[in-house]
């Protein structure tokens, strides 16, 4: 499916009017950068100017390109895909007005006319793709920035959402796809795609409900062993599997096959967008961490709230050996406690923070470790970032810088080098838990 993810030439089809769908995609492919051929088709012709670039708009497309983009009236798709199939590999249909409005008979008409013609569809009713390394944005929604998160969406709207909150989090981005109605291509498909694709280091997958249960749950058993697969599932209530089964035309089933599903894969299961990212956020630093955690910070009351987290979460709080003990207490303060948590105490500055990660580090009985950072008005928190990015240590770091504004500066320093804050002692403590998962 590389001609999907990394095309060399792209068709789109429909209006080229201010405002219209064709011409927004067409916008964000101009703008991302994308340097393969692009070439707009309507049987009106005429031009159309975005980014600065002038194309001439085909009455018909009359050269092989690796894709087409539709979005076209939903009743012409099938006659389209039958004219233009001997010319690409695959579709991304926009256009909706198929199976989820009962209208199943042209869904089977447009796989009927693909398969004649060996071509591959996603969607219909999908808001498209992005091959991010590809620098190629076949989507409407919100570009990204380049990383090693794929994200599957059946739902175009929630895919667009989570790219943005992705933005925000400072997330980067292999790949997005929205698959709608999977017609054709759906969600087993994209998993053992990216479980094979070298610039996806995760996978995050949006599903309200599959077809096939068991290649469901082949491919993410497969794409599992390779990488982490987060997961969010909708339509776990009735009343919302009801909701998905209109919104896409998928049949949603009992939640608990699902979460069944998820646990004899290896997949991690979150319950809402924020864990997702999170999860996110964690496997975009480390594979993997073990269960013993060592928690530093300078404050006491999230040093309590990330241990009592930790353990509600199955972790463990590592026991430090004596030579640990003793080497912390030759150079800390007598006031700081050197029982894990550790507590810096307030104003613990760069040579205290860092020189305790490396000494805490080299401990045999600590697999990862939580450094938590409220600074003093007095204590810049750029100063504590440096003194995380400084120190010499090879185990898992993850990092809950707290207090808004006050750690801004630290927190764009950490991010800089490719550290992701978590901003609460909690969801830190969450991050080792879905890493634990992987060891």
């Amino acid at each position: 499916m590389d001609f999907f993810f990394y095309p060399s030439s792209v068709a789109l089809f429909g209006s080229f009017r201010e405002g219209a769908i064709a011409r927004e995609i067409l916008r964000n492919i101009v703008e991302g950068g994308f340097e393969g051929k692009i070439i707009a088709v309507n049987p009106r012709g005429g031009t159309v100017e975005v980014a600065g670039k002038t194309f001439e708009v085909r009455d018909r497309l009359d050269e092989a390109v690796d894709l087409a983009i539709i979005a076209v009236p939903a009743r012409f798709v099938p006659s389209l895909i039958d004219e233009i199939g001997p010319l690409i590999k695959g579709a991304v249909v926009i256009s909706a007005g198929f199976s989820e409005v009962g209208n199943d008979e042209l869904e089977r008409e447009l796989i009927e006319k693909a398969k004649k013609h060996k071509v591959r569809i996603i969607g219909p009713n999908c808001a498209g793709i992005f091959g991010v390394h590809a620098r190629f944005f076949g989507s409407f929604e919100v570009r990204v920035k380049p990383g090693g998160l794929a994200l599957i969406s059946q739902s175009g709207a929630f895919g667009g959402a989570a790219l943005a909150m992705g933005n925000e989090e400072g997330i980067g981005f292999s790949a997005f796809v929205s698959y709608g109605n999977a017609a054709d291509l759906n969600e087993s498909d994209f998993l053992e795609y990216f479980a094979d694709d070298e610039n996806t280091k995760a996978i995050a997958l949006y599903v309200e409900g599959v077809r096939d249960g068991r290649r469901f749950l082949n491919a993410l058993r497969y794409a599992s062993r390779k990488k982490p697969v987060i997961v969010l599932k909708a339509g776990k209530s009735v009343s919302g599997a009801k909701a998905a089964a209109s919104h896409t035309g998928s049949l949603a089933g009992s939640y608990e096959i699902y979460r069944a599903a998820f646990r004899q894969a290896g997949a991690i299961e979150v319950e809402e967008m924020e864990e997702l990212f999170d999860a996110a956020k964690a496997f975009e630093m480390y594979p993997k961490a073990g269960r013993r955690v060592a928690v530093i910070t300078n404050s006491g009351g999230p040093g309590v709230l990330a241990t009592d987290r930790l353990e509600k979460l199955g972790l463990e709080m590592a026991g430090l050996s004596e030579k640990t003990v003793g080497e912390l207490r030759s150079f800390l303060p007598p006031q700081c406690s050197v029982k894990n948590p550790i507590d810096l105490i307030a104003d613990a500055d760069y040579e205290r923070y860092k020189r305790t990660i490396e000494t805490v580090c080299k401990d045999e009985n600590v697999d990862s470790l939580l450094v938590i950072c409220v600074p003093p008005i007095f204590v810049p928190s750029r100063e504590v970032a440096r003194a995380i990015l400084d120190a010499n240590c090879n185990k898992p770091v993850i990092v809950n810088f707290m207090a808004g504004e006050l750690v801004r500066d630290g927190v764009e320093l950490l991010e800089k080098e490719g550290i992701k804050n978590f901003p609460t002692p909690e969801r830190a403590a969450r991050a080792l838990h879905w890493l634990s998962l992987r060891s």
